[in-house]
């Protein structure tokens, strides 16, 4: 039996090879892992020796060479291909090691890996006879085959064929995102051709099975994309049930709420509680415990069987607020002191307690639907506070001007219709998904009950009538920031300054669905 050696990540080289001459393969490799086998001291072939043709162009060909292709690609079946090995003097390769350049961690055309590829590739094809192992997480299962039986089981090198094409896929992907991002070319594209580029090339692994999907009987998991380590990869998971498909969609939307609302207010401590992907309350606090006590009180009812999202250290006193409150699925922060993790295990069995980094940009977004999909680069906020235009009379003081920056934050995170109302640092009332603007202005002051006096609010997207604004007005709101952009944008300001209020417009709409 032969094995060729060629990688890039050295984890676990030594060992596997070790035990591969042990069993009395005969090893070839090539480059820097021909060096590492040297050290070691363990007997190889170099590649140069089968090939008798040196490495060259700077190592960008060395296995490119028939000794070494045509001993992968034989397909033993047929007499003629064992012919042709005879008269040119090939020996078959059983086992191809091989893991590409880590062109994603410092893109640039000599990482572009050739040789590499195009071995895992001709090995995958012929995986029938050919076993290739494309991570050192392989190593131990198939030695241990070769221990046991001499041999790669069939259904082995199926699934490692299947992972060695995934392997180049994500490769290929990377590659060609680079290429997007201007890559060879040296030119920062426009705008247009990075968010949707002309053919869309990604490629995820599975990171986990989750508990379901958005129903029990649906079968969920979550991806990465290949090579990366999203943020969800360093989450501990403290105590509770395993997560669930919308266990990890929501705790999603609450932590990069609670981030958000913290950057946008200086550090500011921050608690959001997320209801399907919505805030039922969200605030700032002088303290953690503080700002959970005035989100919980925003919509307790609501919160039942929620996520509680905590900008920081979950201590003792707030454990034990917590837990005394209504049920959450899930409560995710910063970091759980030992006391706190014991207080909320002891009283909220089920609940999934989550230590957890602060979350990574968001990035394209991609929603599919049968064989098609929608592509669209992340919502920011992009119009700055200091650029929203004041439209009335009235100007807003610096109470106000904080409250509508919180509202309007909640409310671009929230689901379309939207109207959020905030008072001295919190969202009391929220009217979300709703066909109706009227309706959600409703539902938000209804939530708010007398809070909504002398409160500030937000819509997502413009008041089309003035009825919106009226529904608002007439609750008690002062003031109101909105994007702006309807027909009848004039009506709607002679609305805000016949009730006296303060009126905003960022020029920016955030509909979200």
């Amino acid at each position: 039996m032969r094995a060729l050696l060629s990688v890039w990540d050295k984890a676990g080289l030594v060992e596997f090879a070790s035990g591969l001459h042990s069993l009395g393969v005969e090893l070839i490799a090539s480059g820097g892992t021909a060096q590492a086998l040297t050290t070691a001291g363990i007997t190889h072939l170099d590649v140069s020796e089968i090939t008798q043709s040196p490495e060259m162009l700077g190592g960008r060909v060395k296995t490119l060479h028939p000794k070494i292709h045509g001993g992968i690609l034989a397909d033993r079946s047929k007499q003629d291909h064992l012919d042709d090995l005879i008269a040119q003097d090939i020996a078959p390769i059983d086992l191809v090691v091989c893991n590409l350049y880590p062109f994603s961690s410092d893109p640039s055309v000599e990482l572009i890996d050739i040789g590499g590829p195009t071995m895992v590739r001709a090995a995958a094809k012929n995986h029938q006879y050919v076993a290739v192992l494309t991570n050192p997480s392989q190593y131990s299962a198939v030695l241990g085959e070769l221990r046991e039986n001499g041999s790669v089981s069939d259904a082995t090198r199926h699934e490692l064929a299947r992972s060695a094409f995934a392997h180049c896929a994500s490769y290929d992907s990377a590659i060609v995102q680079w290429f997007d991002a201007g890559g060879i070319i040296g030119e920062v594209p426009d705008a247009v051709k990075i968010a949707v580029p002309e053919t869309l090339h990604l490629a995820f692994e599975r990171a986990e099975v989750v508990r379901y999907g958005e129903n029990p009987h649906q079968i969920g998991a979550r991806y990465r994309v290949m090579g990366s380590n999203p943020w969800w990869d360093s989450v501990e998971h403290l105590s509770g049930s395993a997560l669930s498909y919308l266990n990890i969609f929501d705790a999603d939307a609450a932590w990069r709420l609670v981030h958000e609302l913290s950057n946008d207010h200086n550090g500011a401590a921050a608690v959001a509680i997320i209801k399907h992907a919505n805030a039922s309350g969200a605030a700032l606090g002088t303290t953690l415990t503080h700002a959970f006590e005035r989100a919980l009180a925003a919509d307790p009812q609501s919160a039942f069987g929620g996520i509680v999202a905590v900008g920081g250290e979950i201590d003792v006193e707030l454990a034990q607020i917590i837990a005394a409150g209504p049920q959450a699925d899930v409560i995710i922060a910063s970091s759980l002191s030992e006391q706190a993790v014991d207080i909320l295990r002891s009283r909220r069995k089920a609940t999934r307690l989550l230590s957890a980094p602060a979350p990574e940009p968001l990035g394209r977004s991609i929603r599919t639907f049968g064989d098609s999909a929608l592509v669209q680069n992340a919502d920011e906020l992009l119009v700055s506070p200091t650029e929203w235009r004041c439209v009335t009379a009235a100007q807003p003081n610096d109470q106000q001007l904080a409250d509508l920056i919180l509202a309007w934050r909640v409310c671009a995170r929230t689901t379309s219709n939207a109207i959020v109302i905030a008072r001295d640092g919190a969202a009391v009332g929220v009217g979300a998904g709703q066909q109706s603007r009227v309706v959600a202005a409703g539902i938000a002051t209804t939530k708010a009950g007398e809070l909504t006096r002398g409160a500030a609010a937000a819509s997502d997207a413009f008041f089309p009538f003035a009825d919106g604004l009226d529904a608002l007005t007439s609750a008690g709101v002062t003031s109101v920031v909105q994007p702006g952009g309807s027909v009848r944008d004039q009506e709607v300001i002679d609305a805000a300054d016949a009730a006296g209020i303060v009126m905003l417009m960022t020029g920016e709409r955030h509909f979200r669905h």
